[in-house]
């Protein structure tokens, strides 16, 4: 059997989704939907010269028209939303209204909180819909939750993700890879943790650390940052005593953002400038985003997971790794590879019956052993080491 698919967005990640989805789920059409649709049909033409096919097909729609979005899906499988967050709980209500299977890049804890509350509506509609894929939040949950299923008692789960650029460029050091809203929003506010088997709400810019990498990476800096674990935090409260996820970056990048967030540039409440009205945060953009846009594609990921606990009755501590690379044969990068494509492999999952129906958070969705396995087939190497201690 093949199946119809829709992507909803058709920047880097979109893009590659479309690709995985022809090359690992038996696709017999790829829809790329966007309202500038010279981009989408760009996308669309590299993903059919890729896969030597003509099935990704560019289709213009506005992500707010509701009605013309609905006759695109109505006979759509699975569709994956790769539009910024804000859109993501109304796309999800269309989806189930018109019965296509729903996925995004998540980014916002209490907008997939939101959409989990659809459960029931989804189940009685016969729709899967998992919000949150992607790299961090999405394939380090999957990680984790292979963990919960390995041990018998989890004591200690520390997560760390990154999207760095190879060659790092100074005085910034880091190159933009999705929506700079959804960097902010990452920068903002505060994370949910796991303290003392508890649901604790821990600030942006703290918890500082250092990592080392095999060279050349080097040496990382680590702060909390907000969402990395959508709400696998409130799921585990209970069955794990400490949980935590942090950002990585190169040395330097949390004190000087740090900084802007201190002088109120992440706000998103207007203040007045002379006669004018403004938001701090959408100036901030303005001025950052071309100074992080280079256009240097060669990156690398970063999830690394550190465990502690009780397996097959003996303490035990584990390590997944997985560092991959911009890719010269498609020429995606890491950030396109990893994020795109764990939701693919959901949206594949889902279209084929895979996943129980309703509205489901990722580790409830799907075991982590199946999509460790999933993205393995994909040629992205992940490094699982246990000992006892």
């Amino acid at each position: 059997m093949n199946y119809t698919y829709a992507i909803i967005g058709s920047g880097k990640q979109g893009t590659a989704s479309a690709y995985d989805l022809i090359k690992f789920g038996e696709a017999k059409k790829v829809l790329l939907i966007d309202n500038n649709v010279e981009a989408a049909e760009s996308s669309a033409r590299q993903v059919n010269i890729l896969t030597n096919s003509n099935i990704c097909e560019a289709k213009y729609c506005d992500v707010k028209d509701s009605d013309q979005l609905k006759k695109i899906l109505v006979d759509v499988d699975s569709t994956i939303s790769a539009v910024p967050y804000f859109f993501n709980l109304e796309l999800t209500k269309l989806a189930i209204e018109v019965g296509a299977n729903f996925c995004d890049l998540g980014g916002n804890t209490d907008v997939v909180k939101s959409q989990l509350e659809l459960n029931q509506l989804a189940i009685s509609k016969g729709v899967t819909v998992v919000p949150d894929c992607g790299m961090d939040p999405g394939m380090n949950i999957s990680f984790i939750q292979y963990l919960v299923d390995e041990y018998d008692e989890l004591e200690s789960v520390k997560s760390y993700g990154a999207g760095l650029m190879q060659n790092p460029k100074p005085p910034w050091n880091y190159e933009l890879s999705f929506h700079i809203n959804g960097l902010t929003n990452e920068y903002y506010g505060n994370a949910l943790f796991l303290r003392d088997g508890k649901v604790a709400e821990v600030p942006c810019f703290s918890g500082y650390e250092k990592l080392e990498f095999p060279e050349p990476i080097g040496t990382l800096e680590a702060t909390v940052t907000s969402g990395g674990l959508s709400t696998l935090p409130i799921e585990l409260e209970g069955k794990v005593k400490t949980l935590e996820n942090k950002t990585l970056r190169y040395l330097g990048h949390w004190d000087r953002f740090r900084g802007f967030s201190e002088l109120g540039l992440f706000d998103e409440t207007p203040i007045n400038i002379g006669d004018k009205e403004i938001i701090p945060r959408d100036v901030y953009h303005k001025l950052l985003e071309p100074k992080i846009t280079t256009g240097d594609n060669k990156d690398l990921g970063i999830i690394k997971v550190f465990a502690e606990g009780v397996k097959d009755g003996k303490p035990t501590k584990t390590i997944i790794e997985l560092i991959d690379y911009h890719d010269a044969k498609t020429d995606f990068t890491a950030m396109q590879r990893l994020t795109g494509w764990h939701a693919s492999t959901i949206a594949i999952l889902a279209a084929k019956g895979l996943i129980k129906n309703g509205a489901l958070s990722v580790d409830k969705a799907v075991s982590g052993e199946i999509i460790i396995e999933e993205i393995r087939k994909r040629g992205i190497d992940i490094k699982i080491q246990s000992e006892e201690f």
